[in-house]
């Protein structure tokens, strides 16, 4: 009977220690609301939508399954950051620094990302109907679909 109710809370266990590991670290987000200064932080699953983070510097840190709707990001630092399932319907990314962001499956439409640098950046199964991308730098991303995407030439889209 022992044996067996080990056997039960041994995964039990595991699930909820993972469950634990895969939210935001709430000191981080306390820093980044405050000083708009968070490289390489744990952000998963934050809850940042509407915010004012003009400028902020998150190189490196992990955003996936972040709440960023209607964010205001222009010209922040988001180089190399894991944005990926991120929720970041009609924020302002205008003169962004995205390179080599994990993006896939990114939730960006309506988002404005002009003049946004987005070189080598993962955009695999990102949404982007209503975007608008005139001037981005795209060079070198990967899994790109633009459809719905305003400011990207014909040629480009195919």
């Amino acid at each position: 009977m022992k044996k067996l109710v080990l056997l039960l809370l041994i995964p039990l266990t595991i699930g909820l220690l993972g469950h634990f590991t895969l939210a935001a670290n709430k000191t981080h987000v306390k820093r980044l609301k405050k000083t708009k200064k968070c490289n390489r932080c744990n952000l998963i699953g934050a809850k940042l939508s509407n915010l004012r983070l003009t400028r902020a510097r998150l190189r490196g840190a992990n955003l996936s399954r972040a709440k960023l709707r209607g964010a205001k990001l222009r010209s922040a630092d988001l180089r190399r950051a894991n944005l990926s399932k991120a929720d970041l319907r009609r924020a302002n990314l205008r003169s962004a620094k995205l390179g080599k962001a994990d993006l896939r499956n990114a939730n960006l439409r309506g988002a404005n990302l002009r003049g946004a640098d987005l070189r080598g950046a993962n955009l695999k199964g990102a949404k982007f109907r209503g975007a608008n991308l005139r001037g981005a730098k795209l060079e070198g991303v990967k899994g790109e679909n633009f459809r719905g995407a305003k400011g990207i030439s014909r040629k480009r889209k195919q």
